[in-house]
C-alpha cells in the first residue's frame, strides 16, 4: 500500500469524513471551480473546494490567473503532505450570490512544479560501465536523459 493510501486509511481510522480523490500519483491534474467577486475596483477569487484557496486580481483575467496559481500551490503543498484533495463540488451546488462569477479552472501540479522549483537536486544513479562510457564518447548528457524521461513518465 502507498503511502497516501496509507494517510487516508489512517485519516478515515480516525474519523475522517470528507471525500477526497485517491488517484494515483502519475494523475496530478485537477479542474475545480473558482467564486469570482466584485470588490470595488478589484476582483476577489476563491475555491471553496480548497480551504482557504482565496486571492485577488485586478481585472477579471487577472484574478483567474491568481486563483489557478494559488489552488496550483494549494494542491501541491497537499500532495506533498499526502493529504486528501476534496472532490470538486458541482458548479449547481455552490453557494455564491447572483453577482459571482463561476470559472472552471484547471490545475497541472507537474507543471506548475516545473515551473516554479527549478532548484537542482544531486542524484547518485548507477549504471552499467559500458552505458555509461558509451553516453561520455558520445556526448549524451545522462542527467538531462534522465529528467527528459522521468518528465516523459510522470505525464503518462
Amino acid at each position: 500500500m502507498n503511502t497516501r493510501r496509507k494517510a487516508i486509511k489512517l485519516l478515515r481510522e480516525n474519523g475522517y469524513k470528507s471525500k477526497c480523490i485517491e488517484r494515483p500519483v502519475s494523475k496530478m491534474k485537477y479542474l475545480y471551480t473558482a467564486v469570482l467577486s466584485m470588490d470595488g475596483n478589484k476582483v476577489l477569487a476563491s475555491v471553496p473546494d480548497l480551504p482557504g484557496c482565496v486571492t485577488s486580481g485586478k481585472t477579471i483575467f487577472d484574478a483567474i490567473e491568481q486563483i489557478t496559481d494559488a489552488a496550483s500551490a494549494w494542491l501541491v503543498a497537499a500532495e506533498d503532505r499526502d493529504l486528501p484533495i476534496n472532490n470538486p463540488t458541482e458548479q449547481s451546488k455552490i453557494k455564491h450570490s447572483k453577482e459571482d462569477m463561476l470559472s472552471v479552472i484547471s490545475i497541472d501540479t507537474i507543471e506548475y512544479r516545473a515551473n516554479t522549483d527549478t532548484r537542482a537536486v544531486r542524484k547518485n544513479v548507477s549504471l552499467p560501465a559500458w552505458m555509461a562510457n558509451l553516453a561520455e564518447k558520445r556526448g549524451i548528457n545522462c542527467s538531462q536523459v534522465l529528467q527528459e524521461g522521468l518528465l516523459k513518465k510522470f505525464r503518462a
